[in-house]
């Protein structure tokens, strides 16, 4: 088969796992001989990797998908993919939906993509829906940075939140081996990378799944011991991770990420509600006290950390008076970031069939109420940046400035400067903060004799 003319466009929808497998679609098809297309609209291959985490974005996909049909009847040698979650969700139902489809393939299938399409090519519509083992990843993605990259550590959850669609579409949790891992890690480093991200759905659950336990009786996989396996390969500068899941966030990961120079001080851990009665009918398995109990804890051996978390409103049947719970928990952490969201119901999921779901009307209010609160509060905490010297990665220029550079600093907080992109892109520089934003900073670069003499001195 010889794709050697043809390209492809990948449109993303959704979380970091989502990028991540989209990085890896596209090796997929570099591998096979395609080329990127920037434009849509001229390429021969669409994939859509899609998110069912709310309504909205779902819509947004079909009316994507709308649009490239059409253009199907006039090219019709135009190949149409549908992967991700709405894919596995959905199954059979998007080809009588939609029957210009070729593929629909849910996000265990990423690394079969070659397969797939090839019996898409043979001249079959395909559905690759069903629960598989997920194959080691031997295929280079093809990533969007230069500098900062995600890895995959374990796929799935297992856990049976009641609003949350993620485990029937990302199956169970199945964790790579820590040498798999570290040997991806360690390619990335020859090639350049500055920083990891080490991702998982539910990221603390790592190893649970992998055979093997000290003569003590302790599990010897651990995400922990993970990190103590991979926080020393050549040419990573920083390690970060996500998701957390506060059921599983121990006091030793904690030591461990305090003890250990490489791991980013920036910690994302969704709580979901400060109410204990709606964090029940979640079934999230802890309580606002262990939330605060771990925030406490993370503070106490890195006290200027960032913590980001997910917050959901109107969850069904959610009193004003535990919605104000959530206001205080937010109140009395302060987080650095929060990501919000007005609860959607959604397929398959206990919570979507509950009769006391809450109007839109009182979401919109809840929703309006708690991002005023997240920005005072995070504009509080970015007052502690203030002329203060932040290392700062150099990831791109700024689209809006392109006398600016952006990067991030170890907190994740997006710092912009003036410099040359080609001279600073993948270096940790030291930046004064001169202004301060609720989500954001602005400073001055401090030229490397400076920062040499400043060391001296300090």
């Amino acid at each position: 088969m010889t794709t050697s003319k043809r390209s492809y466009h990948i449109t993303t929808f959704g979380c970091q796992m989502n990028k991540a497998d989209s990085e890896r679609m596209a090796g997929v098809l570099e591998d096979m001989g395609f080329e990127f297309a920037a434009d849509p609209n001229q390429a021969d291959l669409i994939l859509y990797n899609t998110c069912t985490i709310r309504d909205n974005a779902e819509q947004k996909v079909y009316s994507y998908l709308g649009r490239q049909a059409k253009r199907k009847h006039e090219k019709p040698d135009l190949t149409l993919i549908v992967a991700g979650c709405v894919a596995q969700q959905e199954g059979e139902a998007l080809l009588r939906r939609v029957p210009e489809l070729d593929l629909v393939m849910g996000p265990q299938h990423a690394n079969r993509l070659k397969d797939l399409l090839q019996q898409v090519f043979d001249g079959n519509q395909v559905v690759a829906t069903e629960a598989v083992h997920i194959m080691e990843d031997i295929t280079k993605p093809r990533r969007d940075s230069s500098v900062s990259a995600w890895v995959n550590v374990i796929y799935g959850c297992n856990e049976r939140c009641t609003y949350c669609v993620v485990p029937n579409v990302r199956g169970v949790e199945q964790s790579r081996t820590p040498e798999a891992i570290r040997a991806e890690i360690e390619e990335l480093g020859r090639q350049g990378y500055k920083e990891i991200t080490l991702l998982g759905q539910n990221i603390d659950a790592y190893g649970r799944d992998l055979p093997g336990t000290t003569p003590e009786g302790r599990h010897l996989h651990t995400f922990t011991d993970l990190l103590y396996f991979v926080h020393d390969v050549p040419g990573i500068e920083r390690i970060r991770f996500a998701t957390s899941h506060p059921r599983y966030f121990t006091e030793r990961l904690i030591r461990a990420c305090a003890e250990l120079p490489k791991i980013c001080k920036h910690f994302h851990i969704p709580f979901q509600s400060g109410d204990n009665e709606v964090l029940k009918r979640m079934a999230r398995g802890y309580t606002h006290e262990k939330y605060r109990r771990i925030i406490e804890t993370i503070r106490t051996y890195m006290p200027d950390a960032a913590i980001s978390a997910d917050a959901i409103v109107g969850f069904p049947g959610e009193t004003e008076a535990q919605f104000e719970n959530t206001l205080k928990l937010v109140e009395d952490i302060g987080f650095d970031i929060l990501n919000t969201a007005a609860y959607s119901p959604r397929p398959g999921t206990p919570a979507a069939l509950w009769e006391e779901q809450i109007s839109e009307e009182v979401k919109s209010d809840r929703l309006q109420r708690l991002n005023h609160l997240v920005a005072i509060k995070a504009a509080e905490r970015s007052q502690r940046y203030l002329g203060r010297i932040e290392q700062v990665l150099v990831e791109e220029q700024n689209p809006k400035d392109g006398n600016q550079v952006m990067g991030r600093t170890d907190g994740n907080r997006l710092t912009f400067f003036q410099g040359d992109i080609n001279e600073l892109k993948g270096q940790i520089v030291n930046v004064k903060i001169t202004e301060v934003r609720a989500f954001s900073l602005t400073g001055e670069l401090i030229p490397v004799a400076q920062s040499v003499a400043r060391l001296k001195v300090g």
